[in-house]
């Protein structure tokens, strides 16, 4: 998938739709945020992702941070720093190694896939903050962002962790795919040995992501209809009112409170 044309398409998506949007206007999505608030926001990531690929494979202790202007200058820093993400990433190879927060991450391919649903989702914050139509992306991203989030997002255990389920498990399908993905619940425990903290929470795991092999008695719950609006629900973007849903409502419920968690 072509990632860097992701970014650069949705980000100059996000750009064009704040720049119709009062600076003051508020984002559905995350209340205590303006539209100035969230053109900030991705600008000041893709800012600090640029400095990560363009120092790798070195950590971030010397990215700098990234200062905010005066609002109404947001919406042009946005696009500096589109950029900025874009040349740094197109320097590389995506097999180059890259510090990352994530134990799938690693490599400047994991930094592109991220950052290209990065601004998806915004981009979708944007759009609904302007009201605008929310454009879909098209089943190949809406399915990758689903796997995305589910697989990097949600699950993937640092090596020192241990995952306890407790058995309850909720199936995804994405209908005009043929893709589904199985999430078990349980607790996440263990210490990490660079700050010394504990860890007993509560988590979901990806445990399929290719057709169940289990029994359908296995699964509590089960959420399908279309990738895009799989994804956005996952995000918070949209709600359960186009997906079919079966079995235990407490446990899709339970899902989407752990997507949420993970993904603040």
């Amino acid at each position: 998938m072509d990632y860097a044309g992701v970014i650069a398409q949705e980000s100059e998506r996000m750009a064009d739709a704040l720049a119709t949007a009062p600076l003051t206007a508020q984002v559905p999505s995350c209340p205590d945020w303006s539209a100035a608030d969230l053109a900030y926001h991705l600008g000041e990531v893709q800012d600090f992702w640029s400095q990560i690929v363009g120092h790798a494979p070195a950590g971030p202790d010397d990215v700098d941070d990234t200062e905010r202007r005066p609002d109404d200058e947001l919406v042009p820093f946005l696009r500096t720093r589109t950029q900025a993400l874009l040349a740094e990433l197109a320097a590389h190879d995506p097999a180059d190694p890259c510090w990352s927060w994530s134990s799938a991450g690693g490599t400047v391919g994991w930094v592109l896939r991220r950052q290209a649903h990065e601004a998806l989702v915004h981009r979708v914050d944007a759009e609904q903050t302007a009201g605008l139509p929310v454009g879909d992306p098209g089943i190949a991203l809406a399915v990758d962002g689903v796997d995305e989030m589910l697989g990097v997002m949600v699950s993937g255990l640092p090596p020192w962790a241990t995952f306890a389920p407790d058995g309850q498990r909720v199936r995804l399908l994405a209908t005009d795919a043929g893709r589904e993905w199985v999430m078990a619940f349980g607790r996440f425990h263990g210490t990490s040995p660079s700050t010394g903290r504990e860890y007993d929470e509560e988590c979901a795991e990806l445990v399929g992501g290719a057709p169940w092999e289990g029994e359908d008695q296995d699964v509590t719950a089960a959420v399908a209809g279309a990738a895009w609006d799989l994804e956005l629900w996952l995000w918070g973007r949209g709600s359960l009112d186009g997906l079919a849903r079966d079995g235990d409502q407490a446990a899709i419920d339970r899902l989407r409170a752990v997507v949420a968690e993970s993904t603040q």
